[in-house]
């Protein structure tokens, strides 16, 4: 009887422990890649490292950069930091804040600018903030200029029998608009605005190059210059390339033998975020034509 009774007794699950065990070595493996992707946020050493952060493409926008430059900034472990740029600038906004936040970070420790095969209008702006600039001989650089572009599709518009129509708080309000042709007026305020702002860029080249503003003004018409060139004129400090750049940070940073090299860790996108800024792009380009833009950008 009591041999029945037992043999009747719930027997152990494996199904369920084996599922169990699964889950428990999945969350192990998951936290394990977690821990690794993060290994290039751990600082391994203290005082043996020199950060690059890349600046490429067109300077849409400086929160990512300036994010990354006050990371580095405030990280113990990092002594000095190199700018690698290899843009044609952008925005005039994103370009300058970027300048700005380099220049405080240079008071925390050395910040050095390494051009690639271009760096020229709002990249040269940026590098301008730097402590040392760097080049190659055959970098694409200068292009010290403002632009502001303009489409106007009025007779296209007309051919085609659409008439645009704008009711405006002021004489001013639709300048640019693409449906019809610029006044004098308008033209004539626009260029005082591209004027200042060219000001501006020679001001910022001015004082961090140390140069005689006279000097950047006869050269600041849009020009580019190759590396070669641009040292020449006191725009570059040296021929070199990146490591170059590193090299000498390092001992700026006074790190004692090969310096371990830190790049920001590459953002993960989900295919939702990259569809969202595809999207977002497209439209912006198709609105480009429709909005005032100032650009330091080489054209």
């Amino acid at each position: 009887m009591a041999e029945g009774y037992l043999s009747m007794a719930p027997r152990k699950r494996p199904f369920l422990r084996g599922c169990l065990t699964v889950l428990l070595v999945l969350g192990a493996f998951f936290a394990l890649l977690g821990i690794i992707s993060r290994m290039d946020e751990i600082p391994l050493g203290r005082g043996e490292r020199v950060a690059v952060v890349p600046i490429s493409g067109l300077i849409a926008e400086s929160e990512p950069i300036i994010e990354q430059l006050k990371k580095f900034g405030k990280d113990e472990s990092v002594k000095a930091i190199v700018l690698r740029i290899d843009s044609p600038g952008g925005g005039v906004g994103p370009s300058q804040e970027i300048y700005e936040e380099v220049k405080k970070v240079r008071m925390k420790k050395p910040v050095l600018a390494s051009m690639g095969a271009l760096a020229a209008s709002g990249g040269y702006y940026i590098a301008c903030a730097a402590q040392r600039v760097y080049a190659n001989p055959g970098t694409m650089t200068g292009s010290i200029g403002v632009i502001m572009p303009f489409m106007n599709v009025k007779d296209l518009v007309e051919k085609i029998g659409v008439k645009g129509m704008t009711v405006k708080s002021g004489v001013f309000k639709d300048i640019g608009s693409p449906l019809r042709d610029m006044t004098p007026q308008e033209r004539e305020l626009l260029q005082g605005v591209v004027d200042n702002v060219h000001l501006q860029f020679v001001n910022a080249v001015a004082e961090g190059r140390n140069l005689d503003r006279e000097d950047v003004l006869r050269i600041a018409d849009g020009r580019i210059f190759t590396g070669e060139q641009a040292k020449s004129m006191g725009l570059v400090d040296v021929l070199g390339n990146l490591e170059d750049a590193i090299s000498d940070a390092a001992k700026l940073g006074k790190i004692s033998g090969e310096p371990k090299v830190v790049t920001p860790p590459k953002k993960k996108i989900s295919f939702l975020e990259l569809l969202r800024e595809e999207t977002r792009t497209i439209i912006d380009e198709k609105l480009s034509g429709n909005r005032l833009r100032l650009e330091y950008l080489a054209q």
